[in-house]
């Protein structure tokens, strides 16, 4: 295999500084990976496709997609500290949605992608 590097240095230091100003600094970068991390487990990718719908409380998400309200509630907590979800609560109950458009935008995304990849 072929090793994919330049014969020849040459940086163009204009092009380099006008897009090094575009990209994410470490912090972001940091948190930008942290959030691709939670989102890239298969059952909280249902669990937040299934918030895209509906705002849903544990029992609910525990019955779609099959699991145990325990694990339901510590992915959903993984989701939270990322504010991915949020919630609220009507007496003893909670109930949970998407924390905003991105989430949605980043899902229509990733489906379409997904989609076009097969």
């Amino acid at each position: 295999m072929a090793r994919e590097i330049c014969d020849y240095v040459r940086i163009d230091h204009k092009k380099v500084e006008r897009i090094k100003k575009g990209i994410p600094d470490d912090d972001s970068s940091q948190k930008m990976a942290e959030m691709f991390k939670v989102l890239s487990d298969p059952t909280r990718l249902q669990i937040v496709s299934a918030l895209e719908l509906d705002e849903l409380c544990v029992c609910d998400i525990a019955a779609l997609i099959a699991q145990t309200q325990s694990l339901v509630s510590h992915h959903l907590q993984n989701l939270r500290q990322m504010n991915l979800v949020k919630y609220r609560r009507e007496g003893k109950m909670s109930f949970y949605s998407l924390s905003d458009s991105h989430v949605r935008a980043m899902l229509a995304i990733a489906r379409d992608h997904a989609r076009e990849s097969d």
